[in-house]
């Protein structure tokens, strides 16, 4: 993607969202995720692979999607597409910190 770093390529509204972690009450917790923040965003899919998860079969497409550079994006964190969920797998700064290279995979049933 050579958005590397053309703002106007950053075409698409995702929603950052971070994990929110409530006790169960034993001695457990629950997690869900609470909207943080709406992004601007380039989403490029590279990879595709079939597999099986939880005894359902579905494929897990990876994705480039690149943002303007924020310092407190983390793993932790996904993406949402309105229905599509993107899992943030690993995070890499573009020089001089205008840009995060994210790789996310999207896991369709």
């Amino acid at each position: 993607m050579s958005v590397a770093l053309d703002p106007g390529a950053l075409n698409r509204r995702l929603t950052l969202e971070a994990p929110v972690e409530i006790a169960d009450g034993a001695g457990g917790v629950t997690r869900s995720y609470a909207a943080v923040a709406t992004l601007w965003a380039a989403v490029e899919p590279i990879a595709a692979r079939h597999d099986v998860v939880a005894a359902a079969a579905g494929a897990t497409v990876t994705h480039r999607i690149v943002i303007r550079y924020a310092s407190d994006i983390t793993t932790r964190h996904r993406l949402r597409d309105g229905a599509q969920l993107y899992r943030i797998v690993t995070l890499r700064e573009t020089v001089r910190r205008r840009f995060i290279e994210i790789r996310a995979e999207q896991r369709n049933s």
